[in-house]
């Protein structure tokens, strides 16, 4: 029984979409040494002109931009320094007039950036193309668009000027409820109520049927006039990266009550009970082959914010994190590093006769925008997972009470069998051993956490320490035998159990 099953009375709803995206837009060509050299060409630029022509295209871009400001009764705000807090001067001009559409206001700063540029080479004695990072202007026009809703546009005033688009999945959402006359209430970048549930989340799942490329395209059209002229030279624009996606999971409890009964205990268990055997299989990576992961890490965090407790597993970037918005508890995946996944692509192969044949085959996943329905699947099967190994919190059990009752001895068959000592090491290690998720499908043996437990484990005397120690722990119904075979598995109760035994010897660190 995972948590939604065992608050289903409590859950009003449940809502999956986008959060937070970041889409990076590149002029491919530009970024490459020898078409930019083709374009400069194509402009009939001598490279010792470089500086005077990239200065007028700048200036050029610079007034485009500035009247296209002022057509859409703005005035552009002058940040002379890169400490102040944008998200407030934005806020500020959007409580002047909350139901204005379009451009709410525009930003103007000089940050650093990689730019394209012309300068000598001594040892050839000739200029050449090259890049380097410098600091340059850069515009930000932040919007309450009809489509996506709050969301900004950051562009590059010196080649090769690159884009940078923010926006955010439950904008987009609140938009077409909306449209659709579905009502809501939103409280801090989530839905603290909705009409309707269904609806609103079979309207987020076709936000991925919509071209948000061609949104993007048609944003970027009206601000960067020297787009037609690289367009007619290369017939390319711009290419959409995404540079961060977060996907989440709100659980909607009926009250914020509900979620506070629950929440603090959830965390605490979660963070105690979970491997990282645990954290590496959310992820969809093969458990037997964690001893070969040797690249990157895998890192547990719980911190206490001003709001409550957030807990985060992370492996090489690639993060899944839960914590309490509100009556919502939200379990969010972001995915910065997509190569640790894979996406099914069409490639060409040459077989006998050279002959030229397409097969589908499951190669590394990039950052293109095209592969925005491939971390939608992936973030849902982590999530998935994530929640079906979340610890149960019953509330109403006398935790501690069963906890002293594996401390006791008991009997059984006539015959008296010893409780477990939960401050010895060697017992908590016994316990971490047989919860870990690694032996959730399969089972283990007797040589199986022998091996991990105990030195000298093929010694007899190990052995058979190992098999009393098995019969003890299934006469306190911690684990259960597979019948004609030796292989265990945990009992529901004795996972429960474990879990509250991790917590408890383990709560100081939450002090």
């Amino acid at each position: 029984m995972n948590i939604l099953e065992q608050n289903k009375e409590k859950i009003k709803g449940i809502l999956e979409t986008f959060d937070r995206m970041i889409i990076n837009g590149y002029i491919l060509q530009l970024c490459n040494y020898r078409q930019f050299l083709y374009y400069l060409i194509q402009n009939n630029i001598k490279l010792k002109d470089f500086d005077k022509f990239a200065l007028s295209q700048t200036e050029s871009l610079c007034n485009h931009i500035n009247e296209y400001i002022k057509e859409n009764n703005c005035e552009t705000i002058y940040l002379n320094s890169g400490k102040i807090d944008k998200s407030e001067i934005v806020e500020n001009e959007l409580n002047k007039n909350s139901k204005q559409l379009g451009l709410i206001t525009a930003l103007s700063t000089v940050e650093i950036c990689n730019t394209m540029t012309v300068k000598p080479n001594h040892e050839t004695q000739q200029l050449e193309v090259t890049s380097k990072p410098t600091k340059c202007k850069h515009y930000y026009f932040y919007y309450n668009d009809s489509e996506f809703g709050l969301m900004y546009l950051k562009i590059q005033t010196w080649f090769p000027y690159n884009v940078q688009i923010y926006i955010n999945g439950r904008e987009y959402l609140s938009k077409l409820l909306d449209k659709n006359n579905v009502k809501y209430e939103m409280y801090n970048n989530s839905f603290s109520y909705i009409e309707d549930f269904d609806k609103a989340q079979e309207l987020a799942n076709n936000i991925l049927n919509q071209k948000i490329s061609s949104s993007f395209d048609g944003l970027i059209k009206q601000i960067n006039n020297l787009l037609p002229n690289i367009t007619k030279i290369f017939s390319a624009s711009y290419y959409w990266c995404i540079d961060q996606c977060e996907f989440a999971t709100d659980i909607n409890f009926k009250s914020r009550s509900d979620l506070e009964n629950i929440y603090k205990t959830l965390v605490e268990t979660t963070y105690f009970a979970f491997s990282s055997e645990d954290i590496y299989s959310f992820f969809g990576r093969n458990i037997s082959r964690i001893h070969k992961f040797s690249k990157g890490e895998i890192v547990s965090d719980l911190r206490h914010r001003y709001q409550g407790y957030r807990i985060k597993f992370k492996i090489n970037n690639n993060q899944i994190k839960m914590y309490d918005k509100g009556n919502n508890l939200r379990i969010e995946v972001t995915i910065n590093n997509p190569k640790d996944f894979k996406v099914m692509k069409e490639k060409e192969k040459i077989i006998e006769h050279k002959k030229i044949v397409k097969e589908k085959v499951w190669t590394p996943m990039g950052k293109s925008i095209a592969n925005l329905y491939r971390y939608v699947e992936i973030s849902k099967s982590i999530i998935k997972r994530y929640i079906d190994a979340l610890p149960k919190v019953d509330l109403n059990r006398p935790t501690l009470k069963e906890i002293k009752n594996v401390s006791n001895k008991i009997e059984v068959n006539k015959k008296v069998i010893t409780g477990f000592n939960l401050l010895n090491n060697e017992t908590l290690k016994i316990l971490q051993v047989i919860s870990n998720g690694k032996y959730l499908i399969n089972g283990f043996t007797n040589k199986s956490i022998r091996n991990e437990i105990f030195d000298n484990s093929d010694s007899e005397y190990i052995i058979n320490k190992t098999t009393r120690l098995l019969y003890k722990l299934k006469a306190h119904g911690i684990i259960k035998k597979v019948a004609r075979k030796n292989k265990y598995y945990l009992t529901t109760n004795g996972r429960d159990l474990i879990s509250s035994i991790l917590v408890f010897t383990g709560k100081i660190l939450l002090n």
